[in-house]
């Protein structure tokens, strides 16, 4: 049954839906236009599997929303957990394929460092990528207030990382959790950790980023996108493709 019209979401151009799953919290939000409607978090060592179609469908009813509301659907293509991300992307091919709604990616460490609108610092969100190594990239906010990425995504162990900072940086995400001791020792004076409150990616950060792509219309093919690994799974180091040198 539709919802009644005094409980509709407020119509405010785009209604995008967005999925999180990079990492081990995983989120659901609706935002519409400049604000977040809902979103739905929870850190689990479950597999999003579990949870993400639920967390999709208590966001449609909360916010008294249907289908036809809804102007895209956007999702986290990584950098992050490979298995999370292969859940969150294919979740969504499915609901875009079911629903004729256009795709919108956008980067996991975009959403992250987006969170810092209006920072005077150099922003680096940091994203523990097991085997002594994390992912990183680097932002800084214009003179509109937009973070914007000033390098290519980065897989590299915590000490490089460091060698590379020269100014004062803000730190986000669990990687600087795991080696914040060392960033503290290597960049003393320089570096500025967020709060675990905000550590985790969040789906309304993805959205919101997601709104100026529909804008612009920067749909995605869902024929054909993938995740962004940065570096190779461990399906392909171990299993090459026939043909391929064997080193």
């Amino acid at each position: 049954m539709a919802p009644p019209e005094s409980q509709r979401l407020p119509r405010a151009t785009p209604v995008l839906l967005a999925l999180e799953t990079a990492t081990t919290f995983g989120s659901v939000a609706l935002v519409a236009g400049d604000r977040c409607v809902a979103e739905y978090s929870l850190q689990s060592p479950l597999t999003h599997s579990r949870r993400l179609l639920a967390g999709v469908e208590w966001i449609m009813q909360e916010s008294g929303s249907r289908w036809e509301d809804i102007d895209g659907i956007a999702v986290s293509l990584g950098p992050g957990s490979f298995t999370g991300l292969r859940i969150g992307l294919s979740t969504v091919k499915g609901l875009v394929l079911a629903t004729g709604k256009p795709l919108l990616g956008v980067g996991t460490l975009d959403g992250l460092a987006g969170q810092f609108r209006q920072a005077c610092h150099l922003v680096c969100p940091v994203l523990d990528a097991r085997k002594k190594e994390v992912y990183t990239a680097f932002y800084r906010s214009d003179a509109h207030g937009v973070c914007q990425r000033l390098s290519e995504y980065l897989v590299l162990p915590p000490e490089a990382f460091c060698a590379m900072l020269t100014e004062p940086v803000i730190l986000v995400g669990d990687g600087a959790e795991v080696y914040g001791e060392l960033f503290q020792e290597r960049l003393a004076g320089r570096v500025s950790i967020a709060p675990a409150s905000i550590y985790f990616p969040r789906a309304a950060a993805i959205g919101m980023l997601a709104v100026a792509k529909w804008r612009r219309q920067e749909f995605l093919d869902a024929s054909t996108t993938v995740p962004v690994y940065i570096r190779p799974s461990e399906a392909e180091l171990l299993f090459p493709k026939a043909g391929s040198p064997s080193g």
